[in-house]
């Protein structure tokens, strides 16, 4: 019993001298890191103030350089201000100075603009011309021209002056339908045209070379004509005021092979039907007249029956003369029938030809709008080349068709006019024989009255 009390103080004794050891290093360890936390403060602290004299440093010197440039934009405004006073100062003076030379320049400047134009597209280009250049600097320049500039202008619009009513041989460089290059002579017509071997010449100024126009029109000048007429005072030419636009345009011109192409297959009807009529109008044509002369012919010579229809008709009379009136009468409006038929032989077929000509011209133009529309639809309203080939057939077979009806009309009513006069004259004569025969049987019957 009593060892165990004394076991048992023996291990409070010694718990309770560990926990003070422990305790007292737990103290130093606390003081030591106490101490650290200190001398860590104390050099952030010092950082700190470090870094708050370097911004301070910096700050003021910031305000130092603010403060001098400050000085130096009040400086400037004051030397801006000074100068644009200045300025305005100059430029008022300078307004009065110059006075009407601004209105001057800009009527200088304008005629060196068209100048310039009629140096690119005149063919006097085809000479050499001084001055050009300085016409173009005149023309881009932003000042007053000087006095070379302007003398430079007049000298270059004399020239062109004298230029235009020059009729002057020169040599230039063409391009032959080969493609290569060649130098002929040719003579200038002012500034108008050139003028070489086979006609008017087209004459690029960029290029500095001239070509033959694709079409030249009649009666036109070559080099060995105007070369003959040198010596004389006055020549008389064609020309083209227009400068070469006008016989652009007549290579555009188509022909009539080209306008009836554009016809189509309704133009080749109509002209078919054309061709056609007139056959047929110049026979029955060259059959009528034949005809009358038969006829003036039979009429002279009434005894000696011809083949012809007034001959028929006498040979009806003279078959059997002792037939009534009545009888005759018949047998001769029966001829008549018959000969009026074979003399209107044809004409219906020209007026069925004449009626059907503008009703093709009609069709023809249906069907060219038809495809205008086709092409709209495909490609728009946008260019008008594309639509031009329907709008041309609507218009060419209208005019076919017109042009092919006239014709014919009037070829109709001309032989039916020579067919209606030959139908009367035998009428006439039918009529005579009547009367003729009606005599013969009346004065028998007057005698035997008589009697």
């Amino acid at each position: 019993m009593t060892i165990k009390p004394l076991i048992l103080a023996i291990s409070l004794l010694c718990f309770s001298t560990y926990s003070v050891s422990a305790s007292s290093e737990l103290v130093q360890e606390t003081k030591q890191a106490s101490q650290d936390q200190k001398q860590h403060n104390a050099q952030r602290e010092s950082g700190f103030k470090q870094t708050e004299q370097s911004l301070k440093a910096q700050k003021n010197a910031l305000i130092a350089e603010r403060k001098q440039l400050q000085k130096e934009s009040d400086e400037l405004s004051a030397i801006f201000s000074k100068n644009e006073k200045a300025l305005a100062t100059l430029e008022q003076q300078l307004h009065l100075e110059t006075g009407s030379l601004g209105e001057l320049f800009g009527v200088v400047r304008q005629t060196a603009k068209d100048l310039d134009s009629e140096l690119k597209s005149s063919v006097s280009g085809a000479v050499n011309v001084e001055h050009r250049q300085l016409i173009s600097d005149i023309v881009a320049a932003k000042s007053l021209p000087s006095m070379a500039q302007l003398t430079g202008l007049w000298q270059t619009m004399a020239q062109q002056v004298n230029a235009s009513s020059e009729l002057e041989s020169t040599t230039i460089t063409m391009i032959n339908g080969s493609g290569h290059r060649q130098s002929i002579n040719a003579y200038r017509l002012g500034n108008m045209a050139l003028v070489g071997d086979d006609g008017f010449l087209q004459w690029d100024n960029k290029k500095q070379v001239a070509t033959y126009y694709a079409q030249q029109p009649e009666l036109m000048p070559t080099f060995a004509i105007l070369s003959e007429m040198q010596g004389q005072q006055t020549i008389m030419m064609a020309s083209d005021p227009s400068r070469g636009i006008m016989l652009e345009q007549l290579a555009n011109t188509p022909t009539m092979k080209e306008r009836l192409q554009a016809g189509g297959v309704v133009g080749k009807i109509i002209i078919g039907l054309l061709l056609i009529g007139l056959i047929i109008s110049l026979f029955n044509g060259v059959r009528l007249f034949v005809i009358r002369q038969q006829i003036r012919k039979q009429l002279k010579q009434p005894q000696e029956l011809g083949k012809n229809p007034l001959g028929r008709v006498l040979a009806v009379y003279d078959a059997e003369k002792q037939r009534s009136v009545e009888a005759l009468e018949l047998r001769l409006l029966e001829t008549i029938v018959d000969e009026q038929q074979g003399l209107e032989k044809g004409l219906s077929m020209l007026k069925l030809l004449a009626a059907l000509a503008p009703m093709l011209g009609l069709l023809g133009t249906v069907t060219g709008m038809i495809e205008t529309f086709q092409v709209i639809t495909q490609f728009g309203n946008g260019d008008p080349k594309v639509m031009a080939g329907g709008i041309s057939m609507a218009l060419v077979t209208t005019v076919l068709g017109l042009v092919a009806a006239m014709p014919l009309l009037l070829t109709h009513n001309i032989l039916s006019s020579q067919a209606e006069s030959i139908r009367t004259i035998l009428e006439k004569q039918g009529l005579g024989l009547v009367a003729e025969q009606a005599e013969k049987i009346a004065q028998p019957n007057a005698m035997n009255m008589a009697a």
